[in-house]
């Protein structure tokens, strides 16, 4: 009998996984092993060779684009769409049972999911009410501990309890805010993005009924990415799965790098303990990286000691050595990274600029990347810096979108209500908010009866009623129409690309941005949204589905792997991902690992881990770079190399220096001119501490040599005037023009080959 298409190539490791039928199995897949092949190709087997509908199956991925991924490849397996197959992220299916059952908790069915910015708002706006100030308190801190707390399961009660009048003053000032936060959110018929986890578990923790019913709808549930699990996501999985045990979890404890998220390691690692007779398979056959790269990320992992243990091998012997470079500073490293990729790609045809990413430990370390990428003409595309959905001008058209969806959202009709302009001040907001409150109904109604109100002068209550007027209009839409169609004539109908035009040029961007949300919302398919079923469908509008899977979007997920530009992005991003060429950059002591990290020895390790990530995203070639000094919050830090990179043995690595470290270690002038004289040397300038080197009243630059600016990008000096702290330099830029600039401000460098 002929091989099931599901079955075809996969290991022996690979197969006894596959194959397994009932009771819990644990799945130690290490990078590059084929998991997502084993995943799907299980629920393939559970279907075809043992008869289980798809709707008796519950798959849990840790992106939408790894649910989509998979859907598709089962899809393909099967030769049929699995109907009624439950996959997705552990937050689009608590947003799916919320959808279902939120009436039994108090909010409509109809709830908004509010988004970082949305939450971010109305905690300032809680604190300000309970008379916290936001310029003392920050409200990205006051929102972290309630994140927190939601993942552990700690409720407002028992967080009040606990931390009312604790001590610590950030603890105290949360349990002041959360209580009201939450009732913020429920008058809003809102939930934030830990409530998606939270939320589920209560439902079914307080409803044995309900719970029962979902626990023999799901005989079987599969999880991918099991070691960044948190506490409210455990609990989830152990209600639904302990009665029947029928559950896989699929995770790399050498790949835990979320514990700063709320994640916890001890869930994969304790995973037998908690799920009592359960098999375990590992999964050490890589199939991404060669030998020398491997025997790398063994060397760094073998460090580690809370770890289950596996090491992994491949068939694709030898390969090129590490590169180790060392370089004078951020920008010195972002000109070699560039360097190196151009000379890569164009000396190896196959290679395309998507084959190369460059991967980073903190945000900030992508601004010197990106001006060295834009002045080289290479493109690029940054994963995780300004989201999409996070722009200020789509923040903008979604508060209008979710208005439209839920008249309750508070948050959304403070930041668009005199957004185009109505003539609506802020004293008659606050007028307005405290009449709806005092009348106990919402602000939008609020503001259709603006006329009612006392002292709200009669400009501004055309204003709020014409507004009313407006979102009352599209919401009759939106039960109509498709999401494309109500949101190109509601822009159409606000000018807004007049409006974010006559911005200037940044208004250009934004309007263009805009035009991409509109074409993202006609494209839509209410259908296709993983996230509700097709028998939940009739019960929302597509609007509504829309702005659930807008909220839901993953930075990764906002990645285009057809685009053909490099790609930069954080190691946290790069988890799931793999390239030819990889660059980890900033690996010094303090910056990766992070300086905190040596407090804490499970801090340390999940920073190891979290290097190990970085090494095992490159398939052929791993190059690793570092810097003597970097500016970090506006001053100069002097780096050394990272503690990390000692554990890799020194015969896979090849180390080397950047041309400027070069030019500067030998006695021969560069360019046969240096900033204080022909024969002063590179090593002379910034090695030595002679009065030339700190005298401020001596010129630092010579007219006709080139420099850089870090946002004008390269030129040449044209002009030099002025002494000490008043010395200017005229700089014809390659690209921005004529510029004069005073030089202690200027950030100026000598532009290095």
């Amino acid at each position: 009998m002929a091989e099931l298409a599901h079955l075809h190539g996969l290991n022996p490791e690979q197969r006894e996984a596959t194959e397994h039928f009932e009771g819990p199995i644990l799945v130690l897949a290490g990078a590059g092993s084929g998991k997502t092949r084993v995943l799907t190709s299980r629920v393939c087997h559970l279907i075809r060779e043992h008869g289980v509908a798809p709707g008796r199956i519950l798959a849990v991925t840790f992106t939408n684009k790894a649910a989509g991924e998979m859907r598709e490849r089962i899809t393909r397996l099967l030769a049929q769409e699995p109907a009624g197959l439950w996959m997705g992220t552990f937050h689009a299916i608590g947003a799916r049972i919320l959808r279902r059952h939120a009436d039994r908790m108090g909010w409509d069915r109809n709830f908004t999911i509010f988004d970082e910015d949305q939450s971010l708002r109305l905690v300032k706006k809680v604190q300000e009410q309970v008379g916290l100030d936001p310029k003392r308190w920050n409200p990205k801190a006051l929102r972290a501990q309630m994140s927190a707390a939601k993942n552990q399961l700690v409720g407002t009660d028992a967080f009040v309890a606990a931390n009312g009048e604790s001590f610590d003053l950030l603890l105290r000032a949360v349990a002041k805010v959360f209580p009201e936060y939450q009732k913020a959110l429920r008058d809003q018929n809102a939930f934030d993005f830990d409530d998606l986890l939270q939320k589920p578990v209560e439902l079914f923790e307080g409803n044995a009924s309900l719970l029962a019913g979902y626990r023999d709808r799901f005989s079987f549930v599969l999880v991918d990415e099991y070691q960044d699990t948190n506490r409210a996501q455990f609990r989830f999985l152990e209600l639904l799965a302990t009665e029947h045990g029928s559950l896989m979890v699929v995770g790399d404890d050498d790949q835990s790098i979320y514990g700063w998220r709320g994640a916890d390691i001890r869930n994969i690692l304790d995973f037998e303990s908690a799920f009592p007779g359960a098999r375990v398979v590992r999964l050490e056959r890589n199939y991404r990286s060669t030998t020398v790269i491997l025997d790398a990320a063994n060397a760094v992992i073998a460090q580690n000691v809370n770890r289950k243990g596996k090491t992994l091998h491949t068939e694709r012997s030898g390969g090129e050595l590490l590169t180790l470079v060392e370089c004078f500073d951020e920008t010195d490293e972002a000109r070699w990274i560039v360097s190196d990729l151009k000379a890569r790609f164009q000396d190896a045809p196959g290679l395309q600029y998507r084959s190369f990413a460059v991967l980073y430990r903190t945000n900030a370390q992508a601004r010197a990347l990106e001006d060295a990428f834009r002045r080289e003409g290479i493109p690029y595309q940054v994963v995780g810096s300004v989201r999409f959905y996070e722009r200020r001008e789509i923040q903008d058209v979604l508060s209008y979108l979710r208005l439209v969806s839920n008249p309750k959202d508070a948050v959304a009709f403070d930041r668009v209500v005199n957004y185009p302009r109505r003539g609506i001040g802020e004293t008659s907001q606050e007028r307005l908010a405290a009449w709806a409150a005092l009348e106990g109904v919402s602000l939008l109604e609020a503001a259709a009866r603006a006329s009612e109100i006392p002292d709200v002068p009669a400009g501004s209550a055309r204003g709020l009623q014409a507004f009313a007027a407006l979102v009352q209009k599209y919401s009759a839409r939106a039960a109509q129409a498709s999401v494309g169609e109500v949101l190109e004539e509601l822009v159409e109908e606000l000018d807004l690309e007049r409006i974010l035009l006559d911005e200037g040029p940044e208004g250009e961007d934004r309007a263009r941005n805009v035009a991409e949300l509109v074409a993202g919302a006609l494209d839509f398919d209410a259908a296709l949204v993983d996230a509700a079923g097709a028998e939940e469908l009739d019960s929302f509008t597509e609007l509504d589905l829309f702005l659930q899977q807008v909220a839901l979007v993953a930075d990764v997920d906002r990645l285009d792997p057809d685009a053909d530009a490099a790609v930069l992005m954080t190691l946290h991003n790069a988890k799931g991902l793999e390239f030819p060429v990889v660059y980890v950059s900033g690996l010094e002591d303090g910056l990766f690992p992070l300086s905190r990290a040596y407090d804490e020895p499970a801090a340390l390790e999940e920073e190891r881990r979290l290097f190990y990530v970085g090494i095992t995203r490159a398939q052929d070639k791993l190059n690793l770079t570092w810097a003597r000094q970097r500016r970090r919050a506006g001053d100069f830090t002097y780096g050394t190399l990272s503690s990390f990179v000692d554990s890799i043995p020194a015969a896979l690595r090849d180390e080397r220096r950047s041309e400027r470290l070069r030019l500067a270690a030998t006695s021969t002038p560069h360019r046969g001119r240096g900033r204080f004289g022909a024969t002063e040397t590179l090593t002379e300038y910034y090695e030595s501490d002679s009065d030339a080197a700190v005298n401020q009243d001596l010129p630092r630059y010579v007219k006709g040599e080139r420099v850089v600016h870090p946002t004008f990008g390269s030129g040449s000096v044209a002009e030099i005037t002025g002494f000490g702290r008043d010395l200017k330099v005229t700089v014809d830029f390659d690209d921005a023009g004529r510029k004069k600039l005073l030089v202690r401000y200027a950030n100026l460098e000598k532009d290095w080959p």
